[in-house]
């Protein structure tokens, strides 16, 4: 569960979902150029990390080693952001780009405080963003489950206490209900 949900995973797949299940296939071809700016360069970035010795793992599990990447994700983030407003991109598509700056500002800033779990907040923000394009009560019980076992996950390999995986949750859902309800 933590290897196939990590974060940089679920943010490259979250806006061609979004992008498709909103506006069709120009929809997808909107979301995959966001992934690559807003998801991808930051995952890059964190597996030269690990590649080169300089991170534990694409997990990023010491919260010391979480600096550079949030720094990178933050940059990548707002550059993509800013290339999708410029160009037009659908509403959906940016509201994704700004949900995922969000992430970086919010569950970022705390983490530089205190460990929180990105894998349970990007997971769970991921479920709200479906929520705003699907029928939102079965995409909740069914991301909620999905959440939990991914919480359930990160404590059982001893990466995350309970308090950090609920913390990750709340702190992700809530930013990414935020930032949608003020976009779209």
């Amino acid at each position: 569960m933590t290897e196939v949900f990590a974060p940089q995973y679920v943010a490259i797949v979250m806006p061609p979902a979004a992008g498709l299940l909103a506006e069709g296939w120009t929809g997808l071809a909107w979301g995959l150029l966001a992934a690559a700016l807003c998801a991808g360069v930051p995952a890059a970035v964190i597996a030269v990390g690990v590649w080169r010795g300089r991170l534990d793992s694409i997990h990023l599990v010491e919260r010391k080693s979480r600096k550079g990447p949030m720094l990178a994700g933050f940059v990548a983030v707002v550059v993509g952001l800013a290339v999708l407003v410029l160009l037009d991109a659908p509403r959906v598509v940016v509201a994704s780009a700004a949900v995922m700056l969000a992430w970086v500002l919010v569950m970022g800033s705390i983490t530089l405080l205190w460990k929180i779990s990105f894998h349970t907040g990007v997971s769970a923000g991921s479920t709200v963003v479906l929520a705003f394009v699907l029928p939102a009560l079965p995409v909740l019980v069914v991301g909620a489950v999905l959440v939990a076992v991914i919480g359930w996950a990160r404590v059982r390999v001893s990466h995350h206490s309970a308090a950090q995986v609920m913390a990750g949750a709340v702190a992700g859902a809530a930013t990414t209900a935020a930032t949608l309800t003020a976009m779209l």
